[in-house]
């Protein structure tokens, strides 16, 4: 009897912790969401550290952003945190594209285009996204080789780094025109002047620099809820332990990701 007590204690413990964990990390059940942040961990990472900002809150951002790289704006152009172009960039054209009934989305590639029959489509003319495009030269801009991207991993990963590279250089940066991304910057490398690189992975800094850039007039994004989207992603995809566990625990993303 002890012993089927003992382990009928086991497996509630055992319930217990992985309803925590669930409910800690509960974004990490979706398929989608692993394999947009195992593509961009590293640049982000990288670029964070070397720039002084967050890489989990840039990470949220992007997964808010692009919704999980599922866009279609930034499947096409690799824009994942939805940067406006600057004059002289290149931006997305306005586009005359199919919605998939049954998928419910946007369609772009003509190969899955012809997989569907032409009363699941319904054309209309998209206005311009006054996003930056990162596809290569010869076709950023223009109605050309939408597609581009999906079939060219190499391209991609430098559209997407390119796009992160722009938002922690042109735009959270102190010489922007904008008064709460020149502040931020100032905040950050203060704090990292303070207390150290590993600042960058503590989450009162992370949630302070999401509302410091949104939630308000003249910010990345103005509708209050914004900051709360951002810090919800964080919170249950485990953005902040996950790259304290790969910065500073040295793990890779794969263990870092399943770490419970």
């Amino acid at each position: 009897m002890d012993a089927i007590k003992r382990l009928l204690f086991s497996i509630i413990l055992l319930f217990i912790a992985t309803s925590l964990y669930s409910s800690s990390y509960s974004f990490r059940k979706y398929q989608h969401v692993r394999e947009f942040y195992s593509n961009i961990y590293q640049d982000t990472i990288d670029i964070g550290i070397k720039n002084n900002l967050p890489p989990a809150a840039v990470m949220a951002i992007a997964g808010l952003e692009s919704g999980y790289g599922r866009g279609y704006v930034s499947k096409i152009t690799g824009n994942i945190l939805s940067l406006g172009a600057f004059k002289g960039d290149a931006e997305l054209p306005s586009l005359y594209l199919p919605y998939s009934k049954s998928q419910k989305k946007v369609l772009f590639d003509p190969k899955e285009i012809l997989r569907h029959s032409k009363t699941d489509l319904v054309y209309k003319q998209r206005p311009k996204s006054l996003k930056r495009d990162y596809r290569p030269s010869k076709y950023a801009g223009s109605t050309k080789k939408l597609e581009f991207l999906l079939y060219n991993h190499n391209s991609k990963k430098q559209a997407i780094k390119a796009c992160l590279n722009d938002f922690v250089t042109r735009w959270i940066s102190t010489s922007s025109n904008i008064k709460s991304f020149r502040d931020a910057k100032v905040y950050l490398n203060r704090q990292v002047e303070i207390n150290g690189l590993k600042v960058l992975f503590e989450k009162k800094l992370n949630e302070k620099f999401i509302d410091m850039i949104g939630g308000h007039k003249n910010s990345f994004n103005y509708r209050k809820t914004w900051p709360k989207k951002v810090k919800l992603i964080m919170k249950k995809t485990g953005l902040i332990e996950l790259v304290r566990e790969i910065y500073i625990n040295k793990k890779d993303f794969n263990t870092a990701w399943d770490l419970k």
